[in-house]
């Protein structure tokens, strides 16, 4: 029985605080939607969890973050399973539901300008360790980064975004497409696909519940990111530059990133 989809567990959660709903602008909601206002997303935690990047122990808070959209159907079908006593069905549920994460380091009471990372999934390069792009790297790189910083501050893990919003089946295809010749943009639109169809909107919202919409900086090289925030009522971000994990395997990669407008010098991949 996954705990989360129990009503029981989840009353217990609520009553303790470690399972809350915010809406669209970071703000906390009742549980019960009156129907004026329907939750965005339902946040888990916090939950202590310490990691081991850089060969030393970097302890963050981590907090499960899901659209409650997503969450409700699911809810729905499970209880029908419950009924159905289908229980091998349940991992079927858990697999399609997008959870975004968003590691907490510092005190957040007390930011003024924290260091952000806004990080799109990557099971290649985060969990592979794959050279053909630079994610992995960047994505130790900014949790040490954060960790090192007087003032600290979030990454957010943003679930669903593989290949830039794509999918994994996708991508296997788009390398392959590479591998003929093709730059990593030109692959998408062999397929058909958008350059970037990734959808930041949900980092906006968890940046003002976590924080609010004052100044912060942002690691990244993208502008799409800085563009997708402001958009969303966040108009005080500094991009701070965010390069990392640069290999000859990746050079190709990353110079089409640089033509196609992210922030990187050419003798960044010189």
């Amino acid at each position: 029985m996954f705990t989360y989809l129990d009503p029981a567990v989840r009353a217990r959660l609520i009553a303790q605080g470690r399972l809350v709903r915010i809406d669209r602008d970071g703000n906390r909601v009742a549980e019960v939607d009156t129907g004026a206002m329907r939750p965005l997303i339902s946040i888990l935690g916090p939950i202590p969890l310490p990691l081991a990047i850089g060969g030393r122990q970097i302890d963050v808070t981590w907090h499960a973050c899901v659209r409650n959209t997503e969450l409700t159907k699911l809810e729905e079908l499970a209880e029908q399973l419950r009924e159905q006593n289908g229980q091998q069905l349940f991992a079927t549920l858990a697999s399609s539901m997008a959870v975004n994460s968003v590691l907490i380091i510092g005190e957040p009471e007390a930011w003024q300008n924290p260091l952000v990372r806004v990080h799109s999934s990557c099971q290649t390069g985060d969990v592979f360790g794959s050279q053909r792009c630079e994610c992995g790297p960047q994505l130790h790189a900014a949790i040490e980064n954060i960790a090192e910083d007087k003032e600290g501050g979030m990454l957010i893990y943003m679930a669903g975004h593989e290949g830039r919003g794509i999918g994994l089946w996708a991508k296997a295809a788009t390398y392959l497409l590479q591998d003929a010749g093709e730059d990593t943009y030109q692959a998408n639109r062999t397929l058909g696909l958008p350059d970037d169809s990734r959808d930041f909107s949900d980092a906006a919202t968890l940046i003002r519940y976590f924080y609010r919409d004052g100044p912060l900086r942002l690691m990244t090289n993208n502008p799409k990111k800085l563009e997708d925030l402001a958009d969303h009522g966040l108009s005080e971000v500094v991009p701070v530059k965010h390069l990392a994990g640069i290999t000859d395997a990746n050079r190709r990669y990353l110079e089409a990133k640089r033509e196609w407008g992210h922030r990187i010098d050419p003798e960044d991949v010189a």
